[in-house]
């Protein structure tokens, strides 16, 4: 197994037990739920077969589904985030020889596209899960009120994550 792969499995790892202890139990007046366990979903290569990226997604969703009760949510919202990545990605990268690297990061893509680019998947992902949970219109200035500060609150702390996640010798922006 390679030293990328080891990493990953890791930061797979520990982004679903964060979010199963932590993250699910965080609910910000009542409409600020963080989902940090989509920033592997986000930053898995982009050389990476479509089928191990729906295959990683999926899973990667029921897990978080098995721990936190949600009957298979996480799993379908998942699963949609890893087939939307690549054109979400292209509409702000139009070739992907432009890329420096084949991981889409700060680095690889620069500040602007990639908080544009982080941005978007967490509003989908947002959007996608506050409406299969609500599965409903009945109150929606609640669920535009859910998926917009759950979005921004998710984006800062995987913002942090990221962070943390860069080796020095990459951030130099």
């Amino acid at each position: 197994m390679s030293k990328t792969a080891l990493q990953f499995l890791l930061l797979g790892f520990i982004l679903v037990l964060a979010q199963v202890i932590v993250f699910n139990h965080i609910c910000i007046f009542n409409v600020a739920v963080p989902m940090v366990f989509i920033y592997l979903i986000v930053r898995l290569p982009i050389t990476l077969s479509p089928n191990w990226v729906l295959t990683i997604s999926f899973f990667l969703g029921l897990i978080v589904d098995i721990f936190s009760d949600t009957y298979g949510m996480n799993a379908l919202a998942c699963t949609i985030l890893a087939m939307v990545r690549r054109p979400v990605l292209r509409l702000y990268v139009p070739r992907e020889e432009d890329l420096t690297r084949p991981e889409p990061s700060m680095q690889s893509l620069g500040t602007a596209v990639y908080m544009k680019y982080l941005l978007t998947m967490t509003l989908i992902y947002c959007t996608l899960i506050f409406l299969i949970e609500a599965f409903t219109f009945f109150n929606p200035l609640q669920l535009v009120l859910r998926i917009l500060f759950s979005t921004l609150l998710s984006m800062i702390l995987m913002l942090g994550i990221d962070a943390i996640m860069t080796p020095r010798s990459e951030k130099r922006l």
